[in-house]
This record gives structure tokens, C-alpha cells and sequence, in this order.
């Protein structure tokens, strides 16, 4: 089996590479219990439009495929979509880095990235904004490269129609996520800062570039347009307050937190390499070099790598937000790698061995974990007792969605609510993705959300004045409650309120999340 690995890596290195790694995310994909926004993006699926509050339109339809083409609702149909698509960014990654810096850096670059925890889970298994993202991000490094390294060295650069192709696809990053437009800005500032490349901002082929840019966002813009510029107020604005908001300070502190944070997600082994690479790439190109190529890795990648880290001082950053900056750095990492190659072959054989033996080892236990509850404690498992209990186990927060279906769907109590419901609601926008997933095959009614911070609810079919005078049933969570009166907190907007029953979920023998249901009849309104 050894050999057989071993001819097949040799004999088609990149093939061998996606197909490992597609195998490996399936199989998270398989048996991951699905995230908070996971869960809320499946509920985009169900309500499309141009586009949402949170987010541009391609996360609904990344979700959506996988349910749409099989009619299934769980953890591995609504992440499809994403294996599909991460499969194919991670082949345009070894594309670009081919063309940049050749076959071996190309080869590393890809080895690189698929070894990187956080790009196999959050770009290539969840299903987030990210995914679509990162694709058209590499689309548009790859015709970048095309577009402005290759041309005889006699020649002057001249610009192409190949700008058309890179402003649609920075327009298709920006529908997947608003990272896009610091995409967008990235490569202008390569262009104005090299001269070179500054002839096209006189170039015809810009100027017609801009007007497809514009066109490819009009699904964004015509949804804004729609809801008062909601989305962008949000994204500029809202995303860093807070319920109880503190006066504005600044943490230096906290930038080297979330450095090593950062390097954590990445992984030690690589989180380190890239911030050293991308450190001293760009001092040797502003004191020595003129290397092009990384000139424009540098400038699409180190805002969100850097601008994040620096951002951490003043709010909360999340893992994601600069990941699309270290993807790209992984082809200079790459390309270095090659270099390295060359006279420390062994240590990089061990580099990336050891690397993947650790990170197939942490992905194995904590998909244990979710499924047989290894490290619980207590548990059913005679071979290991565990060590965390369910109160404080963090990874209790996911939702087994399956079990919450069939412990619905087995409820008299709540069945009978059922038939008489004309819409489900929850204290909590996040929540509402889990409900809408676990009774997606049990009823079509609605599902919405009740709560300060209801994200796209508030714009979905039905309003809360269509609801009025309406039965609807409340879905609640210990974990997710807002306080202790949550059952009684809604009871006033109804004529008459009831709990009907308690369902609880379980691992291994031991409650991890219990569910409360109410009835409520005759919806009045909400202040």
C-alpha cells in the first residue's frame, strides 16, 4: 500500500494531492455536526433573493446546491457545494503558482495549503462565504498573472482584455463576500505603485472592465438599493457592536494576540512560515528586489493578513477575516519551499510529514469527539473515560441536527403543535438555522427569529405584521436562553402561551443541549 502511495504521488503529484485531500474533507464533511452559520445560510437557501443582509449571494447558492440536487437536508448536503468548489481553488492555486514560480513551487504551494487546517475546514468543508471567495479570489490571481507577467521582455507591458476578465471576477468576490472589494483595491494599488503597470489606468480595456464590475454587482447593489443600504451600513458599522457597548479603546496588546491566534488556526508549522515569509518578501522588495509576482501576492494578501491583525487592537477579529490574504501567501511560501529544497530536502520531507500526521491526528479525535463523545466525561466508551464534561464542553454548542429531527418528529406533543403552528420562531438568529434544518422534512411553515439582533429574519417572508394574529411555536435552548425568564419572556405577545414538552439531546448516555417548545396562539405583535 506504502509503494502504491508513493508511485501514485510521484507519478501524478497533484492528482494524488486533491483527491487525498477531497477524501479527507468528505469525510469532516460526513460527520461534523453543522457550525452556527452554517446552519443560518442553509435558511438563505430557503428565502432567495438578490442578495442578504449579512452577506452577498453566492453562500445561498453554495449551501443550497447539495440539498437542491438531492432533496436531503443535513451536515454533508449542505456542504456540496463547498467540496466542489474548494476542490477547484485548490487546483487554480497550483495553476497560479505554476505560472508564477514553476512546477516544484506550484507543487509545494498546493501541499502547503491542503496541509493547513484551517483552509481544510473552513474553505473546504464548512459552508461559508469564504468558499466562493477563495475561488474567485485564485481566479483572479490567475488571470492577473497572465495578464501582467507574460509578455516578451522586449516588450512594454500592454494591457488586455484580459482586465475584463479580472474586474468580473473581483465583482463575483465581492458577491461572495465584501473581502472582494479589498481585492479590488489590492490590485490597483499594484498597479499605481509599480510603474509599469500604471498604463492601465489609461487603458481602454479598464474603463469597459469597470462597467462589467459594476454589472456583476447588481444583484448586491439592487438588494441595497431595495432595504435602505442596509447590508453595507452593517458591514461597515454594526458587525463591530456590541449589545453593550464599551467606550472605544485601543488594546496593542491584543494585535499580538491575535497574531498567535492566527498562527494557531494556520497551525504552527505553517502560521509561522508565512508570517516570516510574507516579512521578508516585502522587506527585500522595498530595500533590494524588483520580483513582480510577489509584488502582487503582497499587495492583495497584506491588507487582510496585516489590516486584521492591526484591527484586533480596537474589536473582536474572526479566524476567517484575513484568511483569504495567508491562501495567497502560501504560493510565495511555495516558491520558497523550492529554494529551500534544494540543499534541506530531508527537513522538508519531515516539515510536511510530521505536519499532516499531527493535523490528521487532531482532525481524527475531535471528529470522535462529536460523534462518540471520546474526551466526555463521563461517557459509554470502555476505552477511554474522557476528561471535559458536557456543561463546559464547547463543542456541545453544535447542533446534532439528525437527532434533534428524529426526537421532533417522535414528539406527540409536538406534532399536534404542528399541525396548528403557522410559524416557527427562536430567541436567537443563529438558532433558527439549527430548527429550520432539523424540520425541513417535517413541515414547510416558516421559521423566524424574535430577538435584538435578527439578521436576515427581518427581512424574510412573512413580517411580523403578516404574523399577527397567528399561532406560532417557540424553540429555545438552555445554552442559547438570554436569561433565566426566557420561557415566559414572549408569553405577553400572545393570547395564550403554553410549554408543551422538553427534548433533549444526547452523546454517549449524557444531555448535551435541551430544547424547551411553547405554544403560543393568536400573535399580537412585538413592541
Amino acid at each position: 500500500m506504502i509503494k502504491l502511495t508513493k508511485l501514485l504521488f510521484s507519478s501524478y503529484p497533484v492528482v494524488f494531492i486533491l483527491v487525498l485531500g477531497l477524501i479527507i474533507r468528505i469525510i469532516i464533511a460526513l460527520f461534523l455536526f453543522p457550525g452556527y452559520d452554517e446552519a443560518y445560510y442553509f435558511l438563505y437557501s430557503k428565502n432567495l433573493d438578490w442578495s442578504y443582509f449579512d452577506h452577498p449571494i453566492f453562500v445561498a447558492l453554495t449551501t443550497g446546491i447539495g440539498v437542491w440536487l438531492t432533496g436531503e437536508v443535513n451536515q454533508f448536503t449542505i456542504r456540496i457545494g463547498t467540496l466542489i468548489i474548494s476542490t477547484v481553488s485548490f487546483y487554480l492555486l497550483y495553476v497560479t503558482g505554476k505560472k508564477l514560480f514553476g512546477f516544484q513551487s506550484a507543487l509545494f504551494s498546493l501541499i502547503i495549503a491542503s496541509l493547513i487546517p484551517i483552509f481544510t475546514v473552513a474553505i473546504g468543508v464548512l459552508t461559508l462565504p469564504d468558499v466562493p471567495l477563495i475561488f474567485f479570489w485564485t481566479l483572479t490571481l490567475y488571470y492577473a498573472s497572465e495578464e501582467f507577467f507574460f509578455y516578451s521582455p522586449q516588450e512594454k507591458y500592454q494591457p488586455s482584455f484580459r482586465l475584463v476578465i479580472i474586474c468580473i471576477c473581483i465583482g463575483l468576490a465581492c458577491l461572495s463576500k465584501y473581502h472582494g472589494f479589498i481585492l479590488g483595491l489590492g490590485l490597483v494599488g499594484f498597479c499605481l505603485f509599480n510603474s509599469p503597470y500604471r498604463r492601465v489606468f489609461t487603458s481602454g480595456w479598464l474603463i469597459l472592465g469597470i462597467i462589467c464590475f459594476i454589472l456583476t454587482l447588481f444583484p448586491l447593489l439592487y438588494w441595497n438599493w431595495q432595504h435602505n443600504w442596509a447590508s453595507f451600513a452593517f458591514q461597515l458599522s454594526g458587525r463591530f457592536q456590541s449589545e453593550n457597548p464599551t467606550p472605544f479603546s485601543i488594546n496593542l496588546l491584543n494585535i499580538v494576540v491575535t497574531a498567535l491566534a492566527t498562527i494557531g488556526y494556520l497551525f504552527p508549522s505553517f502560521g509561522f512560515p508565512l508570517w516570516w515569509v510574507s516579512g521578508n518578501s516585502s522587506y527585500q522588495e522595498l530595500v533590494k528586489s524588483c520580483h513582480y509576482p510577489y509584488r502582487l501576492i503582497l499587495w492583495v494578501s497584506l491588507p487582510l493578513t496585516v489590516g486584521f491583525t492591526v484591527l484586533g487592537a480596537v474589536t473582536q477579529i474572526l479566524p476567517t477575516w484575513s484568511m483569504p490574504g495567508f491562501w495567497g501567501l502560501t504560493l510565495i511560501l511555495g516558491d520558497y519551499t523550492s529554494k529551500w529544497y534544494k540543499y534541506r530536502r530531508k527537513f522538508i520531507y519531515r516539515w510536511f510529514y510530521l505536519s499532516f500526521l499531527f493535523t490528521i491526528t487532531i482532525f481524527i479525535v475531535g471528529l470522535l469527539h462529536f460523534q462518540i463523545g471520546l474526551l466526555q466525561k463521563p461517557n459509554q466508551n470502555t476505552f477511554f473515560n474522557g476528561i471535559i464534561s458536557p456543561q463546559n464542553d464547547p463543542s456541545t454548542e453544535l447542533i446534532d441536527i439528525v437527532q434533534l429531527r428524529k426526537l421532533l418528529a417522535n414528539s406527540p406533543q409536538f406534532n399536534q403543535a404542528l399541525k396548528e403552528a403557522d410559524f416557527i420562531f427562536t430567541n436567537q438568529y443563529y438558532l433558527g438555522g439549527y430548527i429550520g434544518m432539523a424540520i425541513a422534512p417535517l413541515t414547510t411553515i416558516p421559521v423566524t427569529s424574535f430577538s435584538n439582533d435578527s439578521r436576515g429574519f427581518d427581512y424574510w417572508h412573512p413580517t411580523k405584521k403578516e404574523l399577527i394574529g397567528k399561532n406560532g411555536i417557540y424553540i429555545t435552548s438552555k445554552r442559547f436562553a438570554e436569561n433565566q425568564s426566557n420561557g415566559t419572556k414572549y408569553n405577553q405577545f400572545f393570547n395564550k402561551w403554553d410549554k408543551i414538552t422538553q427534548i433533549s439531546l444526547k452523546r454517549s448516555g449524557e444531555i448535551t443541549e435541551t430544547f424547551n417548545i411553547y405554544v403560543g396562539q393568536g400573535f399580537i405583535s412585538l413592541p
